[in-house]
């Protein structure tokens, strides 16, 4: 019986798809509920799993774009045969011989420092994701680099690499690395992701819609620092994660969000919503493009909930398993671009959200204490928004009442009150 493989509906709106990678080789044996193809739509990378075992003959090449509920593969359910180890398809072009299992009397597991010496040696690096795929089919490193060392290298092989050599200028050890990029004139093109290129457009049409101002500040982050330094090793081994800057920034955005409103709002239409939650998206920069995950009700949570939702979902970013709802409907966005080693910048909205706080780098600056001048670790912060909504005293009000709360931690948990005057009910 041949059973078609169709592109799921990725969610409402998106009608088209990009298919990202095979996983499998044309004509291969795969098992049933095995990932077979990955897919890119405008917002997520999903992927399509066999519904039965049987032989693959994949109709559309990996890279075209599809549309939704389109055959792109066929499964022959008559063929009998063993499914190889799961990856990326080889080029059709590549003849190599397939990786063997290794004899049952051969599983027993070496010690821990025999695999990165195996590695080591052969001077290759393998990916946390790769030694993964490996232990699931009960491989070693040994056995993938046999596999590459049983590959016969052509004719076309030692030319292509003796006219790469010629393009090479003749340098020293130490500067070899850096003038092997240049010298040619040669071109590349690689076609845009459906998520880069939705990515794209959106950006434009930020700049074309919007009415985008940014306002900046500074914040001595010793208070958090000293809190840090203090309660890390307490709250990593009560929590199981550490004591991250993320989560302070989460919760002062969260304290001055309920005095700043317009701030945590949108447009539609004619009409203005407000929220009475924030919904915080929190950027992370994933190796397909900038994703957006969303921590739902982040006024209700504490530092450590905050920090286990964002190393969760930074965590689905990086390996492309976010869902859809876990990228939609966030009320305001937190950016952080001092990982990169950024002093300022100004983030650019996320429709339809009307403001977006950017974090950056903290370096030690002098700066005027009680009429003294003492060094200490500052970190400019920027807010973007959107003037048709949000009006200059309340951007600047929003900014300096987040600061206030960084500069201040324990008014963090009296709601932005300073503690004393609540002690003493004033």
């Amino acid at each position: 019986m041949i059973i078609e493989i169709k592109v799921p509906s990725p969610g409402e709106s998106i009608t088209q798809v990009q298919l990202a990678s095979w996983l499998v080789e044309d004509g291969a044996f795969v098992e049933r509920d095995t990932e077979v193809a990955e897919i890119d739509s405008d917002k997520a990378t999903l992927s399509l799993s066999a519904a039965e075992s049987g032989q693959i003959k994949i109709l559309v090449s990996a890279g075209e774009t599809v549309d939704v509920n389109s055959v792109v593969a066929t499964i022959d359910t008559g063929v009998e045969g063993v499914a190889k180890p799961v990856g990326k398809a080889a080029k059709p072009e590549v003849a190599a011989p397939e990786l063997k299992k290794p004899e049952p009397a051969k599983k027993a597991e070496p010690p821990k420092t025999e695999k990165p010496e195996i590695a080591k040696s052969a001077g290759i690096h393998i990916s946390p994701l790769a030694k993964k795929l490996l232990e699931a089919n009960n491989l070693s490193e040994s056995d993938l680099l046999g596999f590459y060392k049983r590959l016969r290298v052509s004719k076309e092989d030692v030319v292509q690499f003796l006219d790469d050599q010629k393009n090479i200028p003749a340098t020293s050890a130490g500067a070899s690395q850096a003038a092997s990029w240049g010298g040619t004139r040669d071109l590349e093109r690689k076609k845009m992701t459906t998520l880069r290129l939705k990515l794209a457009e959106r950006l434009v049409s930020v700049k074309n819609e919007t009415a985008m101002l940014t306002t900046f500040n500074e914040v001595n982050m010793t208070p958090i620092n000293d809190i840090r330094k203090k309660y890390k090793d307490a709250f990593k081994e009560k929590y199981g994660i550490s004591l991250g800057f993320m989560s302070f920034f989460t919760k002062a955005v969260t304290e001055a969000l309920q005095h700043f409103p317009q701030v945590n709002a949108q447009i539609d239409g004619s009409e203005i919503v407000l929220h009475n939650y924030a919904d915080v998206g929190i950027a992370v920069s994933a190796p397909k493009g900038l994703m957006v995950p969303v921590i739902r009700n982040a006024e209700t949570l504490s530092l450590a909930e905050i920090e286990i939702r964002i190393r969760d979902l930074a965590t689905k970013a990086r390996n492309g398993k976010l869902t859809i709802d876990e990228m939609t409907g966030g009320t305001f966005t937190i950016t952080n671009g001092g990982v990169f080693g950024s002093m300022l910048s100004t983030p650019i909205l996320n429709p339809p959200q009307s403001a977006i706080l950017g974090m950056h780098n903290i370096v030690e600056r002098p700066i005027a204490v009680n009429g003294k001048v003492e060094i200490h670790p500052i970190m400019y912060v920027a807010l973007s928004y959107d003037h048709r909504i949000v009006d200059g005293r309340e951007s600047v009000g929003f900014l300096v009442k987040v600061k206030e709360m960084l500069e201040s931690p324990s008014k963090m948990l009296f709601g932005g009150n300073d503690p004393v005057k609540v002690l003493l009910g004033l």
